[in-house]
């Protein structure tokens, strides 16, 4: 009976209390069960972390690929730059004319000969002066 008292006594608090989590309700609706809240973060980072990932590797690859593309450009421009008619190859170099025939320089005013010495092939980037063809009197 005592017992009994008490409870009766307690009854009208009871009906003040408010649960600690209004938000942690299943039965409300919107409610998220935590443990899957956190899966789906988890999972959604991942996702991020590899789709950066991929776009990286898709750059390089491209960078490379566009790298190649030139390499080649380049080799083909130069095959043909080397296969025109006339065009010196790489290493190769005009040797002056010093017999006196059709091809040798013409006579100046004096009767002498003239010849016109070719320059050594230019290296890329070499910046070489040209110099004006030497007169040789024979």
């Amino acid at each position: 009976m005592k017992h009994l008292l008490i409870l009766a006594a307690l009854l009208p608090f009871s009906t003040f209390a408010q649960p600690l989590n209004t938000t942690n309700n299943p039965n409300q609706p919107g409610y998220v069960i935590p443990s899957q809240q956190r899966m789906q973060t988890q999972m959604l980072n991942q996702q991020q972390q590899q789709q950066s990932m991929l776009r990286q590797q898709q750059q390089t690859q491209t960078r490379l690929q566009q790298q190649n593309l030139q390499t080649q450009m380049d080799n083909s421009s130069q095959r043909i730059k080397q296969a025109q008619p006339g065009a010196l190859n790489q290493g190769q170099q005009v040797l002056p004319n010093s017999s006196s025939g059709m091809l040798s320089g013409g006579t100046d005013s004096g009767g002498m000969t003239t010849q016109q010495h070719m320059l050594p092939q230019n290296q890329n980037g070499s910046l070489q002066q040209s110099t004006p063809p030497s007169t040789t009197a024979q």
